[in-house]
């Protein structure tokens, strides 16, 4: 049974929790024990949705078709609202959204620098892949969030309009250029690395030490997933 799948709604802290599929539970189970504190959590997922944001305004800048223009722009629209959900919740708190997100702004946007690809097929790529294996793992870690914030950020953080035109545009410009399935595929590979460490990044936040044999499964099932993502496509990760 996958950890991270499709995002469904319910309450967390039951074992039918959020993110994308029935097995996601059992990571949240797990996750929750790693969550940072609300602020550092906030902070750096409000910041990382900029960045998601960014990527996906790229795609539309580079887009070949109005369709796809069009499409993308309302995804990217969608993850701007992300952004401002989370930066409401912070502000709820009475904290300074600017100064909880600043710690991870240089970490995040190297991240965005390393993964930001050389064309609309590996910007699409870089979206599709890093959205999804990090919102999941984030809409996870909330789990462990306090009082109704788990809920609430779970919710903001399942809302990903962008995954269904990802995929579509995608297979898309496979199906019209298969020889570009490979360099594509390649791509994919080179993402996983730059974007476990983000993931990292945010269980390094907790205010006790980890014990690695905890984390390690968490890790080894987003890499399954990211696996299944890439199979969607029909290119081997």
């Amino acid at each position: 049974m996958a950890w991270f799948g499709r995002r469904s709604r319910q309450r967390p802290g039951t074992l039918r929790v959020a993110p994308r599929s029935d097995a996601v539970a059992v990571a949240r189970v797990e996750l929750r024990d790693l969550t940072p504190t609300p602020e550092r959590f906030l902070g750096q997922t409000a910041y990382l949705t900029i960045v998601l944001f960014e990527n996906l305004g790229r795609a539309v800048t580079t887009a070949p078709t109005t369709d796809a223009k069009t499409r993308l722009a309302r995804a990217a629209s969608e993850m701007l609202r992300m952004h401002e959900e989370l930066v409401g919740e912070l502000q709820r708190m009475h904290d300074d959204p600017v100064a909880e997100m600043e710690p991870f702004r240089r970490e995040l946007d190297e991240f965005q620098r390393r993964t930001r690809g050389a064309d609309w097929h590996e910007i699409l790529v870089t979206c599709y892949l890093t959205n999804g294996f990090l919102l999941d793992f984030f809409a996870g870690l909330a789990s462990g969030l306090p009082d109704e914030l788990d809920d609430r950020a779970a919710t903001i953080l399942q809302r990903d309009a962008a995954e269904t035109v990802l995929v579509e545009e995608l297979r898309r410009a496979i199906e019209e250029d298969p020889r570009i399935a490979s360099r594509l595929a390649m791509w994919g590979r080179r993402l996983v690395g730059d974007t476990m460490l983000v993931a990292r990044s945010a269980i390094a936040q907790h205010p006790s030490p980890v014990v690695d044999e905890r984390v390690d499964p968490v890790f080894t099932e987003l890499i399954a997933t990211h696996t299944r993502r890439m199979d969607a496509l029909g290119l081997t990760a």
